[in-house]
């Protein structure tokens, strides 16, 4: 058989001898594999890449579609970015895919039973990384969610579930909150299940879904959810199942695939023989199956649970059921002896091609309407009396232009404010049309009377004259005819 070429990436910490004793594993179970090393991580940042990357490894990286990657360490200040958010990114991989199965009653759990797929967005939400300090008290993060985004994810996790035998999708969003970007992916997902009427579905605020995952985490098949919430509960369900050590994970892509463990580098041991090499190798796994060389995955996940059963672990599994406990080469040697072996108390995994479709989604064009523009302002005057600053506005916006409200933090504070909200120095200051019929709560029944963008500019010059320190504006638009905004507390 042709060997595959696939770019290895130590990385930090315990990286190096979990990637010898995977490597080990690989070659041992004859995996077809031909292995281009890259480096990444501490030292390549230190040397004065921020990227934490060399520029030919993405070429490197381009060639191959594959990358199997140890833990990376991320230097404290400087300005450096997580290299794990800008290899995702950079390179489009935009399902994050966290299986989790308890090894009961070897690795200790309340959850013998847990057996379940955390697919995470991997792209966007908070962690588009843009962040602004907009004034002296208020700094802002923006979340971004596209459509394309949420129809990417979702559809895959309806396909994973339907080409590994999974029986529900579970979608955790915080759409009572967050309606319009947590409503669009919960919308999104609305629609793409009735494609798939042979999977059951339903759907958690992510409060209570967590909370569930947390205390009963068998009732869960797939999960599908954005990116933060994805990233916490992945290590919940990992941690719930018996350790973070224990998980592999993938990030999958159009054209490119990383594979990597869940947990960090772990400076602490480092050199010292005893890391967990179960992360590291359960990623490869999931790499052997995504290259088609499930065969090879499967004996070496059947090898590794036997090893498990036998009562061989790493200290960090130690329990009733150990009979020794070994280092990271040792605990690899184990299971190269048990290669072509099978549990006898876990469930052996059995061959199978689980080869899943991806799909581009189709763009769509809307109709959009400028009916009112947010303005931002950084003001810290006469005791933050919001009534104040309501009176100098009113009598800035003009003749085409009246203002709705202010509010401060997200609440409405100017007309009819409360004085016991709390006001810092960040103001959302709207503007609407002059005598508009816009109904905020009733967008479809009533006529929105349309803004001129070069209205929402002479607004502008007006502040500005008016010596009003402008942050940003935000416009706010009907799309479709549905109003595309939120409103404010109490509005």
């Amino acid at each position: 058989m042709e060997k595959r070429k696939i770019t290895i990436a130590e990385g930090d910490g315990i990286g190096k001898e979990l990637m010898l004793a995977c490597r080990n594993i690989l070659e041992a179970a004859e995996a077809p594999l031909e292995y281009l090393p890259i480096r990444m991580g501490k030292e390549v940042y230190l040397e004065g890449m921020k990227s934490g990357i060399p520029a030919m490894a993405w070429d490197d990286m381009a060639r191959t579609k594959v990358l199997l990657k140890g833990p990376i360490t991320t230097p404290q200040g400087g300005g450096y970015k997580s290299l794990n958010v800008t290899i995702r990114k950079t390179m489009g991989l935009f399902a994050n895919v966290r299986p989790v199965r308890a090894f009961a009653p070897y690795v200790k759990t309340h959850f013998p039973d847990m057996d379940l797929v955390v697919i995470r967005e991997n792209e966007e939400d908070l962690y588009a990384g843009i962040e602004h300090q907009q004034t002296s008290e208020v700094v802002q993060c923006l979340k971004l969610v596209s459509r394309p985004g949420c129809e990417k994810i979702v559809r895959y996790a309806f396909e994973y579930a339907k080409a590994y035998g999974r029986k529900k999708v579970t979608c955790m969003t915080k759409d009572n909150i967050m309606k319009h970007t947590d409503g669009m992916f919960h919308d999104v997902f609305d629609q793409v299940k009735l494609e798939y009427p042979e999977i059951q579905t339903e759907h958690y605020i992510i409060d209570i879904g967590a909370a569930r995952l947390a205390t009963a985490p068998e009732r869960f098949d797939v999960i599908v959810t954005l990116n933060l919430y994805g990233d916490i509960i992945s290590d919940i369900t990992a941690e719930t199942c018996g350790s973070v050590g224990l998980g592999g994970s993938a990030n999958i892509g159009k054209d490119f695939a990383m594979f990597e463990a869940i947990h960090g580098s772990a400076p602490d041991i480092a050199g010292k023989d005893l890391a967990n090499p179960t992360g590291l190798l359960q990623a490869a796994c999931m790499m052997l199956v995504h290259l088609n060389l499930p065969e090879h995955a499967h004996r070496i996940q059947n090898a590794l649970f036997r090893t498990i059963e036998d009562g061989i672990h790493t200290a960090d599994m130690k329990s009733e059921h150990t009979k020794h406990v070994v280092g990271t080469q040792a605990f690899a040697q184990a299971i190269i002896e048990r290669l072509g072996q099978e549990p006898s108390h876990l469930v052996a995994v059995k061959p199978t091609n689980h080869a899943l479709r991806l799909f581009e989604p189709k763009r769509r064009k809307v109709t959009k309407q400028l009916v009112g523009v947010d303005v931002f302002l950084d003001w810290d005057q006469d005791d933050r009396n919001p009534d104040i600053l309501g009176r100098m506005l009113d009598e800035l916006a003009g003749d085409a232009l009246q203002l709705k409200m202010i509010t401060n933090r997200g609440v409405k504070v100017y007309p009819y404010g409360r004085p016991e909200t709390f006001c810092t120095d960040h103001w959302r200051c709207r503007f609407v049309a002059a005598d508009s019929l816009l109904d905020e709560e009733h967008v479809n029944m009533l006529e929105a009377k349309g803004v001129a963008y070069t209205t929402a500019l002479d607004l502008l010059e007006r502040l500005t004259n008016a010596q009003l320190n402008f942050i940003k504006i935000e416009n706010l638009y009907l799309i479709d005819g549905e109003r595309a905004y939120s409103l404010g507390q109490g509005e």
